[in-house]
């Protein structure tokens, strides 16, 4: 009987890196920071990491008026609900709106019907992070509110709990919780995210990618 060497026997498959989407919706740019920092976290992890921006519904005379209008010179392509498919993971941003996710972010959920009919996204893993006008203003309910759609979907979702010690922290004015990353943006807009919510930020998109790169791992083993 011939002896096994190592490496004699059929060569090793490249193992397969997860497509990590990260579609967000930012009006005044505190969702876009944060954003770029989870984009950050999720590439240091070698996954393949594809930003797109949620398309604007209000109109740009609107947005003067709100001291805005980032949101229509997105610095990512627009995203469809059919772009959803190709990813292993997908961390959603926006900031809060009366608990919940803005009206932006709800037109996009409500355009996947076509994605929900055919099982598509069902055991895909999601994420979420977001920012609020104060502490108390809403950071966790409003990801909580999200699970429904989840639910029907079928998306996991992975949330980063103490994962990052900083999550705790209670030294200063931060998001940030076990849901995933978020910042406090004041009523008017004036704070911006610190450098701890950057960090969480930074983390859960390392976290999250590495997550979903061992379940695509084991998978495709």
């Amino acid at each position: 009987m011939r002896a096994y060497r190592p490496g004699s026997g059929r060569s090793a498959v490249p193992a397969k890196k997860p497509v990590i989407i990260v579609a967000f919706y930012s009006t005044y740019g505190h969702i876009s920071a944060l954003a770029e920092e989870v984009i950050k976290g999720a590439e240091a992890t070698g996954a393949i990491v594809k930003p797109y921006f949620i398309k604007e519904t209000l109109p740009e005379e609107v947005l003067t008026k709100m001291y805005a209008g980032s949101s229509l010179k997105p610095k990512y392509p627009i995203i469809t609900p059919d772009d959803l498919v190709e990813a292993d993971g997908i961390i959603f941003g926006a900031p809060t709106r009366y608990g919940r996710v803005p009206a932006q972010v709800s037109a996009f959920f409500d355009a996947t019907g076509s994605l929900w009919a055919k099982g598509a996204l069902v055991g895909k893993f999601v994420s979420l992070f977001t920012s609020a006008a104060g502490q108390h203003s809403g950071h966790e309910v409003r990801t909580a509110r999200s699970f429904p759609f989840f639910a029907h979907h079928g998306l996991v979702y992975v949330p980063i709990a103490y994962s990052e010690p900083a999550v705790g922290g209670i030294d200063e004015i931060q998001g940030g919780s076990p849901y995933g990353a978020s910042t406090v943006a004041a009523a008017d807009g004036h704070l911006q995210p610190t450098a701890t919510d950057l960090k969480i930020a930074t983390h859960q998109g390392k976290y999250f990618a590495e997550f979903v790169g061992t379940f695509v791992k084991g998978k495709s083993a």
